[in-house]
């Protein structure tokens, strides 16, 4: 038996090579693939959509420049691509020195000049320079809060970038124009913020100041979270009529990950501008999630949760069934899988992952579907044989999993969903 044993693992441990050495040969033709679609003068879209699909290899180097052209930051004529960010981050630069530098008062966002006798605090006026700012301040009081916790399994956020903006680092009221210290604290005199999209409507909790929570950076330096947070406050100016929503900032870090890891630094030196333009395409798609007048539509987050239960009842009544007897109903679970992505379901390495497919889909959030359906179908056996409590805790906390293979079984649903069609 110890023969049988040692012949078992010998064999168990050559086939483990093989996978490797497939895998890798695999992996090098799909990265020469890539880089070779990526040389075209005209990138054929439709092949390029197809590859990302299955992957970008993470050792390849092109997933920051393919989640640009995904994301419809780039065109896929590579001789526009000078121009184009050349124009747009120049205009981010403006973005920046209009709203964020610009400001001389720390408590108004405008120059003390601009604030007549007629304008103080209790003014009614809409164009109020105090109605602003008091908005500003509410905004970034929730902002403040959600970057500071981006990622709490990694030191990445907490690091300092490599390419802080000048601007405002090195400005002579650099500490009053950093975001953080413009926070006005005592704006939350309640412990209670209504919250417009994600989750509860009411959320209690306890601000603590920047000293308090992290270690203060050198002269100069700025936190990879702070450059979030201007990027978020920038995107919420731009966009009053929604603003900025708790988990936005979810759907933001990603981004701004791969971006600032990229490892060529004339690319990386631009992840600030790159993020915003990127987040800003991306938000104009799945934008109805987040906002609340649309719940009920089929556009909004309800007509969301309600397609994934029905592809989940035609891809396994049995669960769907289950699950509908047990009363558990979508938003105690699934409210979260969607409007976010997925991206707190799962560790970073593997949302990148799954973004590869979503951001390539033709149809792009149909295939979120499938993935959600999939993570349910996958654990039927646990949810056929628990009770309520148990099932709740099991979606609530997907387990770890290979993500392979949910992506493989989203894919499995796709197509015979399709074929019975």
């Amino acid at each position: 038996s110890f023969c049988n044993g040692g012949v078992s693992r010998k064999v168990s441990f050559h086939y483990e090579i093989f996978c490797l050495l497939s895998f890798n040969h695999i992996n090098f033709f799909r990265i020469n693939e890539l880089q070779e679609l990526l040389k075209e003068d005209n990138i054929n879209f439709k092949l390029f959509r197809k590859q990302c699909f299955r992957g970008v290899p993470d050792d390849s180097g092109l997933r920051p420049l393919c989640w640009k052209l995904l994301l419809n930051y780039l065109p896929p004529n590579r001789k526009q691509w000078k121009e184009v960010l050349r124009s747009k981050r120049d205009l981010y630069k403006q973005f920046i020195d209009e709203m964020v530098v610009a400001p001389k008062d720390g408590r108004t966002d405008c120059p003390r000049i601009d604030v007549t006798m007629d304008d103080h605090p209790l003014s009614i006026n809409p164009d109020s320079k105090w109605q602003t700012f008091f908005k500003d301040n509410e905004v970034l009081l929730q902002i403040d809060k959600d970057v500071r916790r981006l990622c709490p399994d990694i030191s990445f956020f907490q690091q300092a970038t490599d390419f802080p903006c000048q601007e405002i680092v090195c400005g002579p009221d650099s500490d009053s124009i950093r975001l953080h210290n413009r926070v006005q604290y005592t704006a939350l005199s309640a412990g209670t913020v209504e919250r417009k999209g994600i989750g509860m409507n009411k959320v209690s909790y306890t601000v603590r100041k920047a000293q308090e929570d992290y270690a203060v950076l050198s002269s100069g330096q700025e936190a990879h979270w702070e450059v979030v947070e201007r990027i978020l406050f920038i995107y919420a100016k731009l966009n009053p009529g929604q603003s900025y929503v708790q988990g936005m900032n979810e759907i933001i870090g990603p981004i701004y990950y791969l971006f600032a890891t990229d490892a060529d630094s004339d690319w990386r030196e631009y992840a600030e501008a790159d993020t915003f333009f990127c987040f800003t395409g991306l938000m104009s798609e799945i934008r109805d999630f987040f906002i609340k007048t649309l719940d009920e539509s089929e556009m909004g987050i309800n007509g969301l949760m309600n397609r994934l239960m029905r592809k989940l009842k035609e891809c396994d009544p049995q669960v769907w069934n289950r699950l509908k007897n047990q009363e558990l109903e979508p938003p105690f679970y699934s409210f979260r899988w969607l409007t976010l992505l997925l991206s707190q379901e799962f560790d970073l390495p593997d949302i990148l992952r799954i973004w590869d497919s979503l951001f390539a889909d033709e149809n792009r959030f149909e295939f979120l579907i499938y993935v959600c359906t999939a993570m349910i179908v996958l654990l039927r056996e646990n949810l056929l044989s628990g009770d309520f409590p148990c099932n709740l805790k099991l979606l609530q906390n997907f387990p770890s999993m290979d993500v392979h293979i949910v992506l493989d079984c989203a894919v499995q649903l796709a197509l015979s969903c399709s074929l019975s069609s």
